[in-house]
């Protein structure tokens, strides 16, 4: 169809996403691309699909008092659509945003359609969206006031009890901050600083890396510096490389480095002397390493395709100073940002994710030098994928422990954290407004 105006292009993406189980931030990317949106209309694109996604369950529960019978599926996005306008964003009128859904409807449809959709739409706006009060189970009220899904919410408040949960889901539906990363080796952080501010753009630094701003308003991808002495990088993300605790001259391996911002960041912090070993099991995604080390102008990274259970083939035994396992994982960390993962993981996902990350464990021991590190990173906060994964592999390595000066060598903003434990430190989302991480270094006793 004919795209006539923003909240269509919303319409057509959340279709993509919500019923073919497309990825909404590459969706949104590419539309932004080869639809010619204005710059006042890509917040508004990206409003309309990120919110509606996020709500997706919320909305579900809205609508239902007000539909008797099936639906197409277009008809219902466009009915989410219009409800989270309603309800969550004050600049728009509700008759803007009917008048304009009745008008998709029309080009979409027919008149009994347009029909339709007018009447529930002012059926929503006169009596109202219903109350969460109505709903008896504290776990039912919390998964659909917050739009996560009840396994999830279920599994959660077992892990962590009903606060920590209830704190976790209100945070993933709020933006997170914009944090970057200077390249030490072409600029100092006063400097980047001082020209982020003339180019009017505040920032502060980051409790979690010397390398670290977070932007407090303004543009920093129009910045002068970005992409070549700035990357875009999440706080948590940067404190991985900073636990890895790298020296210039050392071989690093990172056995899953796509898109490259934790290997990057080793590099700038080794001096761009040594060398990364930086693997990834899709072509593509090993381009993004080696255009993003291009792009910085660090050349001690070495790319390679490669399934990284198989890298005892590739490389001798004891060839490594540090070990970085960023494991593939569920990315129940990073929901604020690809709100989409919440709906499409099962809970078996979180099993099958477990056994390739104990494969990749396993893989790297014998590549580890007697008095090297290996850090083992997740953007997830499931148990069974962190501690629980540590917990088991120390069972059954036990000449390995968690290094004691991981713990000594935390920031000090991350001290008095609930995620400490023997295994690490897991990084929830509410902790730094930014993604959920967890984190652990080890070594052998």
């Amino acid at each position: 169809m004919a795209i006539k105006s923003v909240r269509e292009l919303a319409l057509k993406l959340l279709m993509q996403v919500g019923e073919s189980g497309g990825f909404s931030h590459i969706l949104i990317n590419q539309a932004i691309s080869n639809n010619d949106v204005s710059e006042k209309d890509k917040g508004l694109l990206t409003e309309l699909v990120y919110g509606t996604l996020q709500r997706r369950l919320t909305l579900e529960f809205y609508l239902k008092p007000f539909v008797k019978k099936k639906m197409d599926q277009w008809v219902k996005w466009l009915l989410y659509l219009s409800i989270y306008q309603m309800v969550y964003l004050d600049k728009i009128p509700d008759h803007a945003v009917i008048n304009e859904a009745v008008s998709i409807s029309k080009r979409n449809g027919h008149r009994g359609k347009s029909g339709f959709v007018n009447g529930v739409l002012r059926n929503v706006q006169r009596k109202g969206v219903p109350s969460f009060s109505s709903i008896n189970d504290p776990i039912e009220e919390l998964s659909i006031r917050t739009s996560h899904p009840y396994w999830l919410v279920n599994r959660w408040v077992k892990m962590y009890g009903m606060d920590t949960t209830e704190e976790m889901c209100e945070s993933n539906l709020k933006p997170k901050k914009i944090s970057a990363r200077i390249q030490p080796l072409k600029i100092n952080m006063d400097e980047a600083q001082s020209t982020l501010k003339q180019e009017d753009i505040e920032t502060e630094q980051s409790s979690l890396s010397k390398q670290g701003v977070n932007v407090l308003s303004g543009n920093v991808l129009s910045s002068s510096l970005f992409p070549e002495k700035l990357t875009i990088q999440d706080e948590t993300s940067m404190l991985v490389s900073e636990m890895i605790d790298v020296e210039s001259g050392m071989t690093v391996l990172d056995a899953c480095s796509a898109p490259g911002g934790k290997t990057t960041h080793i590099a700038e912090k080794m001096h761009n002397q040594g060398t990364i070993y930086a693997y990834d099991l899709h072509d593509k995604k090993v381009k993004l390493v080696k255009e993003k080390a291009e792009t910085l102008d660090l050349t001690i990274i070495q790319t390679g395709t490669l399934d990284s259970r198989l890298l005892g083939e590739k490389h001798n035994e004891e060839s490594f100073d540090r070990i970085l396992i960023d494991a593939p994982c569920t990315g129940l960390g990073v929901l604020r940002s690809k709100p989409d993962i919440k709906y499409h993981k099962k809970e078996s996902d979180i099993y099958d994710l477990a056994q390739i990350q104990r494969q990749l464990l396993e893989a790297v021991i014998p590549l580890l030098k007697q008095d090297g590190r290996i850090v083992y990173s997740t953007c997830t906060v499931d148990v069974e994928e962190n501690e629980n994964q540590i917990k088991q592999f120390l069972n059954d390595f036990p000449d390995f422990e968690v290094d004691p000066s991981f713990f000594k060598q935390l920031p000090d903003s991350c001290r008095q954290l609930n995620g400490i434990s023997d295994y690490g430190i897991q990084l929830f989302p509410q902790d730094f407004n930014a993604d959920g991480f967890f984190i652990t270094r080890l070594k052998r006793k």
